[in-house]
């Protein structure tokens, strides 16, 4: 079907517009949720340490603070090698470099059943960050190169989603495999779970190379005219990125650039300090067995998934970025003050709901603010070190809740943290000009 020439936003004709929403739907289809199984297994295998702790520290000896500690261990890898994968991954094309991170990371993972002590743990923690470093900016960069911004915040959101499903399926999935495979061939449970919990990695990594292609101008799935649409939509929305940096140098004298890894560590701290302890929290609670733990601890991921993907689609139909992030901000903020206050199960996993709900929408909102000014190989570069800076808050949340944990002998402490820096984090967004972000 033919194209008509480009038009301006909202003045296409009917049978234009409606052809140019399927091809959209079409793409949505094809590579979303597959983008989604690719993170599901990443996130696994990378918070998964939070039920392996539940018998890990116990068995190697393990405080509080060396746990936190080699959580967040992983985030210093994932730091140093951000910046480089992502420049990699823009020479070399999604499909190829997406593959290597996935079996890579699949492999280290698998091979954390020989941790023994505290130095090997730090080790393979660290290790794992350098393996996954450029695969979840590295996505966000792929999904430019076939959405315009006004398209993209639900299709981040949905991708995103896995998050919070990883914690619906892999929370009872690990505390399962604990207890039912626990000393099967001389492996305690938590062993058994990081061996299993790695083969999907290697396999998606292996289908990444069969199934993704790096743009519309490879998809031969597309028609040419379907084709036609994403190239046009996508340059028309380059050229208005004027002021984008154009360079790694440029990026990294970029105030904008290093404002919104401000914002993306604050929250980032919140998602993390949530994903690695919501088990601790489940079990001080009252909660008992791993199994049960798992499936309590699944209630929060599960109505974060509802939050995400509705805020995601009302933030694309008003086009609008700051409020759909204040909001979840503010709201997660006080749903961790009541889960820490609170001494009764059924208020602290709600409230913890609530928490998790708010949190865990913020990131893949966020990402409609950097990526509506970034373009090319600024963006390439821009997304990586905002992503890689903002996770930081990955090995300092933890750390730090695993510190006050051990010294007060409580986790509230850490979740007033947590709350503070979603606070924080809403009041950086507020000071974000909204004609910047709202395209």
């Amino acid at each position: 079907m033919p194209v008509q020439a480009a038009t301006a936003p909202g003045s296409a004709a009917p049978t234009e517009q409606s052809f140019i929403d399927r091809t959209y739907s079409k793409v949505f289809w094809r590579l979303v949720p597959f983008l989604m199984l690719c993170y599901i297994v990443a996130y696994l295998d990378r918070v998964n340490v939070g039920f392996a702790k539940l018998q890990m520290s116990k068995e190697l000896g393990f405080s509080e603070t060396a746990y936190g500690l080699g959580a967040g261990i992983f985030f210093l890898g994932y730091f140093l090698f951000e910046v480089p994968s992502n420049i990699i991954l823009h020479k070399v094309g999604a499909r190829v470099w997406i593959a290597r991170i996935m079996i890579t990371w699949g492999l280290i993972s698998g091979a954390f059943l020989f941790v023994n002590s505290e130095t090997t743990f730090y080790a393979m923690r660290f290790l794992l960050g350098i393996a996954e470093a450029g695969f979840y900016p590295g996505v966000i960069l792929y999904v430019t190169n076939w959405f315009p911004s006004h398209r993209r915040a639900r299709v981040i959101t949905v991708f995103m989603a896995a998050i919070p499903i990883s914690g619906v399926f892999g929370n009872p999935l690990s505390g399962w495999i604990m207890d039912a495979f626990h000393e099967a061939h001389g492996l305690s449970g938590w062993q058994w779970m990081f061996l299993i919990e790695a083969v999907p990695a290697v396999l998606v990594g292996i289908a990444v190379l069969l199934y993704l292609d790096n743009r519309p101008s490879e998809a031969k799935w597309l028609d040419p005219a379907e084709r036609q649409v994403l190239e046009r939509d996508i340059a028309a929305e380059d050229r208005t990125k004027t002021d984008s940096p154009h360079s790694l140098a440029t990026v990294f004298r970029n105030g904008r650039v290093w404002f919104m890894s401000l914002i993306y560590f604050l929250f980032v701290a919140g998602q993390y300090g949530l994903a690695f302890w919501v088990p601790t929290i489940v079990k001080a609670s009252g909660i008992q067995g791993n199994f049960h733990i798992g499936l309590v601890s699944a209630i929060p991921f599960l109505v974060a998934t509802v939050v995400m993907v509705g805020l995601g689609r009302s933030a694309d139909h008003f086009r609008e970025r700051r409020w759909h992030l204040i909001g979840p901000a503010l709201i997660g903020a006080v749903g961790f003050v009541v889960s820490a206050a609170s001494t009764d199960t059924v208020v602290a996993i709600t409230a913890l709901s609530v928490a998790a709900g708010g949190v865990l929408a913020c990131s893949p909102l966020f990402w409609s603010l950097p990526t509506a000014f970034l373009s090319g190989a600024g963006a390439a570069a821009g997304i990586a070190l905002i992503n890689s800076v903002g996770n930081l808050a990955g090995f300092a949340g933890p750390y730090a809740i695993g510190a006050l944990r051990d010294y007060t002998g409580s986790t509230a402490a850490g979740m007033y943290v947590l709350a503070i820096t979603l606070v924080l984090g809403a009041a950086c967004v507020f000071a974000v000009p909204p004609r910047l972000v709202n395209k």
